[in-house]
């Protein structure tokens, strides 16, 4: 989940720059109304807490973190089994902390059981819409009492507590079920990909040796049947360990079947034994509050996808704090994220609102589909009043003019959410001033797997720019450092976190050496986190893109989204990657990769324009070498752009791990394209 605004990386052998070196967001745009402030999470929490300002709360935030993280768990209303005798003991370091130490909880009691005989218990908890314009609606009664049903079947398949469960489902509300259901028993949570092919699959699995996995008969996008459960009968054969594959199949039905060790003679399917489980009388697991609930996969760019380790009192915790403090979610909202659950954005979307006793949105299908108004239909349709969008998706539907944002009633939205790729000004804008109304804040999130939510965030007590960060969030003591360390303002470097935090990850599954080794290893005590930032002079933040991600070009550097933002500034292009390849002279020399909004105009003249428009703003030193117009990019399904990939495919190299790839098809034009370049 990263997020970065329209920076330029353009030093020579440091890795600081100086401000002025950036084309920043600008002029502040949006501003908060004092009823907005008054209102807000934040200035409640600093009310009930004796603070008297937001820099106050965020110094005394990462400074007593003990503090701060026992009054977010008051906040939220976190109910323990067994009270823990110290929010956070740190005797084994600051990357190694155990959190409510020797306290028991489940995190489904706080998000189901606790509210029964409440009027939340009424409420709408789940909305839930398929690509067929079917939509279904689960209150907090009926969630609870599926849940507990799913519960009590999987006991009476001797899962339970520890148990490693995979889901392998499309994004409908069965899957919310069956995760809860998971975490209910004490099991351990394995959201995984639904995109995924056999050997993602299998490498997950076996890694966390699971016990049975959920998937689907199959799900439609752009109206074409894409099956699941031949994936998950292939992997489940090579898995020997699984026990069980519970199928939600076409009928709406759950059924299982028996796997481990490949029965002879077949897998005969069954019913799942919702009905004789006893719906009233499942009892919740007590687990420790660090005891493992979910296993989170990200891929790697060389070797096994890593497995983050999130607790009852982690994950949840932090993704609720960041609902409420950073996007200012209230108990009478419904909130839309366009994700899967194989993304952090999936759980995230689930335990946050839960917690916060507001209604999530569901969507399974495109997002365009079978017109480019289709997400502000159901917007409109769902009462939607957050929504979580990436700017790679807005790019795409800008193309298509305001016309199909006029046709729908938008009058419910608060605010817009935005995570996962870079911004730039102009979508940024037009996200702002044509479906907003100018009226709406955008709030850029950027963090990870890792982090369990955002390290940096906006909120509604700040003014804002296009395509920046108000800030860390309260309790993330974030700091932009250079190559010794040393906090840095007005310059380019890297973002580390310098203070444990709830929600982080208690490492890698079975790998503790490769957590340390990835986030811990450079400066004693600090966890960096793979990206350039900067702070401008307004305080506001920046992130550039993943320090691996930077390009040298003769001893000038530039991040990648500094060039995509000139590129798709362009009327004819949509969409635009840039990566550093292999340069005799230079050391690196910049490709870039755009997606034209009618393909039928591409041509030399228009790649020579497009070179001409990124050295009159960059600099001749940057002009790219090549312009290669494709009809897709690759990307992961919350649009995260792979630039890994494209580059590997360009260059003829191995791709390494592509089973994140929403859009496989598009490494062929790449490949197409290096094989044009080889020949001539």
């Amino acid at each position: 989940m990263r997020n970065s605004s329209s920076l330029a990386i353009s030093s020579t052998e440091t890795h600081t720059a100086s401000v002025s070196d950036f084309q920043f967001g600008g002029e502040f745009v949006w501003h908060p109304s004092p009823e907005l402030i008054a209102q807000s999470n934040l200035t409640r929490f600093m009310h009930e807490n004796e603070v008297g300002s937001f820099p106050e709360l965020m110094h005394k935030s990462t400074t007593d973190i003990a503090w701060f993280w026992e009054s977010v768990l008051r906040d939220l209303g976190i109910e323990f089994y067994q009270p823990y005798s110290r929010i956070v003991d740190l005797s084994a370091g600051k990357a190694t902390p155990r959190w409510c130490v020797d306290s028991q909880m489940n995190i489904v009691h706080n998000m189901l059981d606790k509210y029964a005989g409440t009027p939340t218990d009424d409420k709408i908890a789940i909305r839930s819409e398929i690509e067929s314009g079917a939509s279904r609606t689960l209150s907090y009664r009926e969630l609870r009492a599926e849940v507990n049903k799913m519960a009590g079947a999987l006991r009476q398949l001797d899962l339970g507590k520890g148990d490693a469960i995979g889901v392998f489902m499309p994004m409908v509300r069965e899957i919310v079920i069956a995760m809860l259901a998971i975490i209910k028993i004490g099991g351990i949570f394995l959201p995984l990909f639904s995109g995924f092919g056999v050997s993602a699959l299998v490498s997950r699995l076996k890694d966390a040796e699971a016990k049975a996995l959920f998937t689907a008969d199959g799900t439609f996008r752009r109206g074409k049947y894409c099956p699941l459960k031949p994936i998950a009968d292939e992997a489940a054969n090579q898995i020997a360990t699984l026990k069980h594959l519970i199928i939600l199949n076409q009928g709406g039905n759950w059924v299982t079947e028996f796997v481990a060790a490949a029965v002879p003679g077949g897998r005969p399917e069954k019913p799942l034994p919702l009905e004789t489980a006893a719906a009233t009388t499942q009892a919740t697991e007590r687990t420790a509050a660090e005891d493992p609930m979910m296993i989170l996969y990200t891929s790697g760019t060389t070797g096994r996808p890593k497995g983050a380790v999130h607790t009852h009192c982690g994950f949840p915790i932090k993704a609720a704090q960041d609902m409420s403090h950073g996007l200012d979610l209230h108990p009478d909202e419904t909130l839309f994220w366009l994700t899967d659950m194989g993304w952090m954005m999936g759980p995230w979307l689930v335990f946050g609102t839960l917690v916060l006793g507001a209604t999530m949105m569901l969507y399974d299908g495109a997002p365009d589909f079978p017109g480019p108004n289709r997400i502000w239909q159901l917007c409109e349709d769902h009462e939607v009043t957050a929504l979580g969008i990436s700017p790679t998706l807005v790019r795409g539907l800008r193309r298509h003019g305001d016309a199909p944002v006029k046709q729908h009633n938008l009058s419910r939205m608060r605010k817009f959410a935005s995570t996962g790729e870079p911004w730039n000004p102009e979508p940024w804008l037009w996200l702002f001033n044509v479906v907003g109304g100018a009226r709406l804040p955008i709030i850029n999130y950027s963090g990870g797997t890792e982090i369990s939510g955002g390290i940096l965030m906006g909120n509604v007590l700040t003014p804002m720019k296009p395509c920046a960060f108000s800030g860390p969030l309260p309790g993330m003591a974030a700091d932009v450092v250079n190559e010794k360390g040393e906090s840095i303002r007005g310059a380019v470097g890297e973002l580390v976190i310098r203070e444990p935090w709830i929600g982080m990850t208690r490492g890698f599954w079975r790998d503790r050496q490769r957590y340390l080794d990835t986030y811990w290893s450079r400066w004693p005590d600090v966890w960096v986190h793979g990206d350039w930032a900067a702070v401008d002079d307004d305080g506001l933040w920046y992130i550039l893109g993943r320090s691996d991600d930077t390009i040298k070009i003769a001893g000038k550097r530039v991040g990648p989204a500094e060039v995509e933002s000139v590129l798709v500034t362009h009327s004819e292009v949509s969409e635009a990657a840039a990566v550093g390849v292999p340069d005799p002279l230079k050391g690196e020399a910049l490709v870039c990769f755009c997606v034209l909004r009618d393909i039928a105009n591409a041509s030399a003249d228009l790649a020579t324009n497009l070179k001409k428009s990124v050295a009159r703003d960059l600099g001749k030193a940057l002009a790219p070498r090549e312009i290669v117009f494709v009809s897709d990019i690759p990307k992961t399904r919350n649009a995260k752009v792979m630039r890994r990939i494209i580059r590997a495919a360009y260059l003829g190299q191995n791709l390494g791990d592509t089973s994140a790839l929403e859009n496989p098809g598009s490494i062929e034009a790449i490949r197409s394209a290096q094989a044009r370049v080889s020949s001539a």
